[in-house]
């Protein structure tokens, strides 16, 4: 048997206009969901009919509702993207050095370098990425 438990929130007429804000001018559409999620809980809607509406879980709408409790609108508005780091980067400054004193002729060269230099084994397509996101020219721009 499956229990249902009510979540209760209390809502002032404050955190309603706020809400109602930026559930549609926020830059980031999941702070959008997570706000219109609450507006639409204010307004009385069963969770499983805020979940289909909202497009998310019942689970992921607890989740905003902890989030709520736990920190109000503020919280809401976090957002922690995880974004992994290249190994590449802390060997950044060293690279940069060799390439500006021996600027490789090709990405095939740039490869091999990056690989003797860190120990990194890395594809051409990721050296290339790596080199242009750090400003990196290689002499003839072909692999």
């Amino acid at each position: 048997m499956i229990l249902s438990m009510t979540i209760q929130l209390e809502f002032t007429p404050e955190i309603l206009k706020e809400l109602y804000y930026h559930r549609y001018r926020h830059l980031a559409p999941l702070v959008q969901r997570r706000m219109d999620a609450l507006w639409l809980k204010a307004h009385g809607l069963p969770h499983a009919q805020i979940a289909e509406l909202v497009g998310i879980t019942e689970n992921t709408l607890r989740e905003y509702f902890d989030l709520y409790q736990h920190g109000g609108i503020e919280q809401l508005k976090e957002l922690h993207y995880y974004r992994p780091a290249s190994e590449l980067t802390d060997h950044i400054t060293s690279l940069e050095a060799y390439f500006r004193d021996h600027p490789p002729a090709s990405i095939k060269e740039a490869q091999h370098q990056v690989e003797i230099i860190t120990g990194v084994r890395r594809s051409e397509t990721q050296v290339r990425e790596f080199l242009k996101k750090n400003f990196i020219s290689v002499a003839d721009g072909s692999g």
